[in-house]
């Protein structure tokens, strides 16, 4: 439906070709050469229009950046220091399926032990990661995760090789996730690592690896809500159908991860900044950490 600028601005074009002559800065045209501009404005003026009242708020491609205190995953400390961490992710048009890559990098380093000199060396954390997501609805998600951390690699005299999902390789490997919301507050979540890389793997009698297929599960609820603040609770825990040693693990099965996570919008100005922290305990490794995430856009 037309504007009621457009409407107005038709009138007044339908008079000036009525009449003999269009006078522009004191240039009269002729009336078949007014007509023929009349209508291609007419033209421009309708586009605007359409365009206009047509607006398309789609966004394909969207960046985030966070810097956390530290970093953690599934019960595991992976790199006790700040971090600076960016994703840069395509979602389709019904927000159904996403398709992106996470990257992570230190600002402190660790100390790896190279193993042709036996030496320690510094090594900053360095992460590489794909992702794909498909939402089958508001309840139901499956994600497939290519985790790809290669801190210390080459420090410690191995051959980068990224797209290497060797098991003894120590920094490939792919996860499979499902989600599902029972309530609106709950989660369920759980995940398989696939392949067996990255030391997912029993060292059998004879020497050879059997691959131990990780599972992890977490239950996630949100127990407090009041304006932008939200306050949820989880407990994971991970174990092998095949292997008694796990990814997370040493020995069997075990619960690796409990904890609280408080979200909150900050207001600095007329800015609001989602804030995270989350308060973590590994009984497995008998190891319990504060994480703070923000998200910085």
């Amino acid at each position: 439906m037309a504007t009621y600028k457009t409407l107005y601005f038709v009138r007044f074009v339908f008079r000036s070709i009525t009449s003999k002559h269009f006078e522009f800065q004191n240039v009269k045209l002729p009336k078949a050469t007014t007509s023929i501009c009349v209508i291609i404005l007419i033209f421009i003026a309708q586009g605007r229009a359409f365009a206009q009242e047509t607006k398309d708020d789609y966004t394909p491609f969207v960046v985030h950046g966070h810097i956390k205190n530290m970093h953690t995953w599934h019960g595991f400390l992976v790199h006790p220091g700040a971090v600076f961490a960016t994703s840069l992710e395509y979602n389709s048009r019904n927000t159904k399926f996403t398709f992106g890559v996470w990257g992570g990098a230190s600002f402190s380093s660790i100390d790896v032990e190279n193993y042709n000199t036996g030496e320690l060396t510094s090594a900053n954390y360095k992460e590489f990661s794909i992702y794909t997501k498909y939402k089958f609805n508001e309840r139901f998600f499956v994600e497939a995760v290519s985790h790809n951390n290669y801190t210390g690699v080459e420090e410690r005299g191995d051959k980068l090789h990224y797209w290497s999902y060797d098991k003894t390789q120590g920094y490939n490997f792919v996860d499979l996730n499902f989600g599902y919301n029972v309530t609106p507050k709950t989660l369920l979540y759980f995940a398989t690592i696939l392949g067996g890389g990255s030391g997912d793997y029993e060292v059998q009698a004879d020497g050879t690896l059997k691959n131990s297929w990780t599972h992890y599960f977490e239950v996630k609820h949100k127990v407090w809500e009041k304006d932008a603040t939200s306050l949820s609770l989880f407990t994971g825990g991970a174990w092998s159908f095949i292997t008694d040693k796990t990814f997370y693990t040493a020995g069997v099965g075990n619960i690796i991860n409990v904890g609280a996570t408080l979200n909150k919008e900050l207001k600095i100005g007329n800015y609001s900044v989602p804030v995270e922290v989350m308060a973590m305990w590994n009984p497995e490794q008998e190891r319990t950490v504060l994480q703070l995430d923000i998200r910085l856009f």
